[in-house]
């Protein structure tokens, strides 16, 4: 027996990548009736954070991109389709894959839909995939969609 899904989660970079997980991830709401958390992860590094004159501290930095990802969080999903449906956004601080797993365990998200760059080769190596991360690690089914298969999408 399968477990019914009533919780579908959505984390977003912003990129334009993202349209094809948001068609797959509203399309599953719809049909479960589930509830749908997006969320971003704010990858702050101190140590490669910009410093800027006039008083600006990280502090600062962090409060301002939080901001910004809360205001790109409420754009990310089409306001009449989020009118009809439970929408819960949630920003981050850290690293993404953890930060990702680690929500899905605490809000009991019962499928994760993201989307991947299809990194390969030497980049693959050195940097890693943050989806591929996320499926070792997540507590859920991970559905992981190609950016390329984007479909038109309710949300």
């Amino acid at each position: 027996m399968t477990k019914p899904i009533k919780r579908v989660m959505l984390p977003t970079d912003f990129s334009s990548a993202t349209q094809a997980a948001i068609s797959y991830a509203s399309a599953m709401v719809e049909a479960f009736d589930a509830e749908l958390h997006v969320m971003h992860v704010l990858e702050v590094h101190a140590s490669t954070t910009p410093v800027f004159g006039g008083g600006l501290t990280l502090a600062q930095f962090v409060k301002e991109s939080r901001d910004a990802a809360v205001r790109h969080l409420d754009k990310t999903i089409d306001p009449q389709w989020a009118s009809r449906y439970s929408v819960v956004r949630a920003v981050r601080e850290g690293n993404p894959y953890a930060e990702i797993v680690d929500y899905a365990r605490e809000n009991a998200i019962d499928l994760i839909v993201m989307t991947t760059f299809g990194r390969s080769g030497l980049a693959h190596m050195l940097i890693g995939s943050v989806a591929e991360r996320v499926v070792r690690k997540a507590p859920c089914p991970v559905l992981v969609v190609h950016p390329e298969l984007e479909t038109s999408s309710s949300a």
